[in-house]
């Protein structure tokens, strides 16, 4: 049995999309020297709630919307304990993942085996229609357009932008972001928001377009990956997109390959996760190879206004 590389890469776009918009959401959030964790959590609470709304209002885009609530509300607790009360990020975001695990399971009990409303995908005549371009480019959902456009807003507005000035300023050395009259404080939960809605996006479409149905753990180590990308895409929105789109071909890939009857174990995907994030863990625990990878230099600091 052939694989058809067309159908090939048009499954690769859809199976990069999730990770795509959680991985340029953390970009933002780290950029602003904070270290998020907790992107697996704010993705399968943007999965439940997301699900949730849409089976219950016949509504996909009243769905979408709120999963990025349902991720920013959770990421606001993040900022709450780490901007406010100066928890450690690492340990207050490791335990956000474990705390949406635990309330989207509870919530997902009762949507359990229910079916969403479809989402509608793109159909521009003439477009749709081309051969090879057509299924690859004008055939997707409106989130998969979504989440590119935002990999360009997000790299406009750090690069052109008096904001993403701030935001980077603030990244760098926010003692000197406080000292020129920047609120180091607002524009941290800002990036945390964002981060935390981009990440509940990217858990509806896993629930809502990918496998339209509510499972628990659905997410499945994604928020991980998506967190590991932001490191060795060296914190640069369009590495992230490549990198999103090389393990979302290497998904796509694995399950074509079983479908055509070549045997690749499913354990060695199921651990990638993990191993990345121990690499990443310990990449971040360097201070030279953290320089290396030109990281924000304030990226985990805490922060604490003396005057």
């Amino acid at each position: 049995m052939m694989i058809d590389p067309v159908t090939l890469i048009a499954a690769l776009i859809v199976a990069s999309t999730p990770i795509l918009l959680a991985g340029i959401g953390e970009l933002v959030v780290e950029k602003a020297g904070v270290l998020n964790l907790g992107v697996e959590g704010m993705m399968i609470m943007g999965a439940v709630c997301g699900f949730a709304i849409a089976v219950q209002t016949g509504s996909p885009t009243l769905g979408f919307l709120a999963a990025a609530a349902g991720g920013a509300a959770l990421s606001l607790i993040f900022a709450i304990l780490t901007q406010y009360l100066l928890s450690n990020q690492v340990a207050t975001g490791l335990a956000l993942t474990l705390f949406g695990l635990g309330l989207s399971s509870l919530i997902g009990e009762s949507i359990s085996g229910s079916t969403p409303p479809p989402v509608a995908r793109l159909d521009i005549p003439g477009l749709s229609d081309m051969p090879v371009l057509g299924p690859i480019l004008f055939s997707h959902t409106s989130m998969v357009y979504i989440s590119v456009g935002l990999v360009v807003a997000v790299w406009a507005v750090l690069k052109h932008t008096h904001i993403g000035l701030v935001i980077r300023a603030v990244g760098e050395n926010h003692d000197a972001a406080h000292a020129l009259g920047y609120k180091v404080v607002r524009v941290r939960i800002a990036a945390i928001l964002f981060g935390g809605a981009c990440a509940g996006l990217g858990g509806a479409f896993f629930s809502m377009v990918r496998v339209p149905q509510w499972t628990e753990g659905m997410t499945a180590g994604a928020g991980w990956i998506a967190l590991a990308l932001v490191v060795f895409a060296s914190w640069k929105p369009g590495r992230v997109m490549l990198g999103a789109y090389l393990f979302g071909g290497i998904t796509a890939l694995q399950l074509r390959l079983q479908a055509a009857g070549i045997d690749v174990p499913v354990e060695i995907l199921a651990m990638s996760p993990y191993v990345i994030t121990i690499l990443v863990l310990v990449i971040m625990s360097s201070g030279k190879a953290r320089a290396a990878l030109n990281a924000p230099a304030a990226l985990g600091k805490v922060f604490h206004a003396t005057g």
